[in-house]
């Protein structure tokens, strides 16, 4: 964990950013809080959450367009952990992480990705529920992609 900035924004508050580092294999988890602080009254009046992750495609994007004419990426990326046990044996383990893109960002995905694709995302955690057809309420986290950095070589990527 590292802080970084301490900007002064106004009189009597400062603007600080906190970054928490998580790293599991090629993953890196990073969620950074913003926050303005008042040294008489030490409230918290802003939150910020940032996703990182760099991992696999395991499938096709699949796009969809809203009534609006909007466009809506939804795909899948693996990433990897690997690590010794005490014996020694090295095991690896898969973590499956959902996404969602939209417009511009949904365009790319569409465009440029496929499944095996290496990727570099960059967005913010999501978390909503729904009913289903059964009428039980479901949860789902989800990152919604800001920014994405297509790894690897040419031949993962579509023409």
């Amino acid at each position: 964990m590292y802080i970084s900035g301490n900007k002064r924004i106004k009189n009597d508050c400062s603007f600080v950013v906190i970054h928490f580092c998580i790293v599991i294999g090629k993953a890196l988890l990073m969620v950074e809080i913003a926050k303005f602080i008042n040294p008489k009254n030490n409230f918290m009046y802003a939150l910020k959450n940032k996703v990182q992750l760099i991992g696999n495609l395991g499938g096709n994007p699949e796009i969809r367009t809203t009534e609006s004419g909007k466009k809506m990426a939804r795909f899948s990326v693996a990433t990897n952990e690997t690590y010794r046990t005490a014996k020694g044996d090295r095991v690896t383990e898969t973590q499956w992480h959902n996404l969602i893109a939209w417009g511009k960002v949904a365009d790319i995905a569409e465009q440029y990705l496929s499944k095996g694709s290496e990727v570099a995302i960059e967005g913010k955690l999501i978390n909503r529920n729904y009913t289903d057809k059964e009428g039980i309420k479901r949860y789902v986290s989800e990152v919604q992609v800001n920014e994405v950095l297509m790894l690897g070589d040419k031949k993962s990527t579509k023409a």
